[in-house]
């Protein structure tokens, strides 16, 4: 199965879609308490399409602790993320609270609702940043790559600034979505953390411009990244995240842009 297909939550009990439901081991116990959560949750239906499958349905995402799959919640496209019956926690709460606390300073997709098993937030239509960094073409192409790569450092600024660590952004080829009007939403806070170090500037900065393969790609379209004096800023912005470090970062790539 390949096409996209959108289930009420009364055909959720056929194969192999309770399956993705209560995906990696079924249990008709499971099953029925996570209907009840979704149905008090407002969801409707789920709607399976994406880049990656589970048992041949399509799914928006698939990792460790959960799937993400899109839906319908009072008529409106929402996300929503699966917990794995074999993740290493009981429930999507505390994900949730970090992508509240992102929301906070306009960053993430917006955190509708939670329980115990599903997160439900904005469904953010785009593509992932390495996928639509390779459909850059034409003139402007220069322009509109500096205008979303500032965005998504800003939005990296605004987390270190509040104390959130997202966790993944020095491997951030999933965790990065960027829209048809070339805005970036980071998404995936399921390992973020208030309560150490926030290192956002530094990794997100360190995977765009030094030596990842999406670094490559970067550097194909701006021209050389002046490393030696990234990496200074960035040691200097490590010792004190403040406004003046952080635009020093900004000037030091800002150049290879024009």
């Amino acid at each position: 199965m390949t096409e996209m297909k959108v289930v009420p939550l009364g055909g959720l009990q056929e194969s192999p879609y309770k399956l993705v439901l209560c995906y990696p081991k079924f249990s008709d116990r499971e099953f029925e308490k996570r209907i009840s959560e979704l149905s008090g949750l407002g969801v409707s239906a789920l709607r399976f399409q994406g880049s990656k499958e589970i048992f041949g349905i399509k799914v928006l995402g698939k990792g460790c602790v959960g799937i993400v799959v899109s839906a319908f919640r009072q008529n409106e496209r929402v996300a929503v993320k699966i917990l794995r019956t074999d993740a290493g926690r009981s429930s999507l709460e505390h994900e949730a609270s970090m992508l509240k606390l992102a929301n906070s300073v306009d960053v993430g997709p917006k955190l509708i609702d939670v329980s115990e098993s599903f997160l439900v937030m904005e469904y953010v239509e785009g593509l992932l940043l390495p996928d639509w960094l390779r459909g850059l073409k034409g003139r402007g192409k220069k322009r509109r790559l500096q205008e979303t790569l500032r965005a998504l450092l800003e939005a990296c600024y605004r987390l270190d600034q509040i104390g959130l660590d997202h966790g993944e952004l020095s491997r951030a080829p999933k965790h990065v979505i960027v829209n048809a009007q070339d805005q970036p939403t980071i998404v995936d806070f399921e390992t973020a953390s208030n309560h150490r170090r926030p290192s956002n500037v530094t990794s997100i900065s360190q995977y765009l411009f030094v030596g990842s393969d999406l670094s490559k790609l970067i550097t194909r379209i701006t021209g050389p990244i002046r490393r030696s004096a990234l990496m200074t800023s960035l040691k200097q912005y490590k010792k004190d995240r403040n406004v003046e470090n952080f635009q020093e970062i900004i000037r030091t790539v800002i150049p290879v842009w024009r």
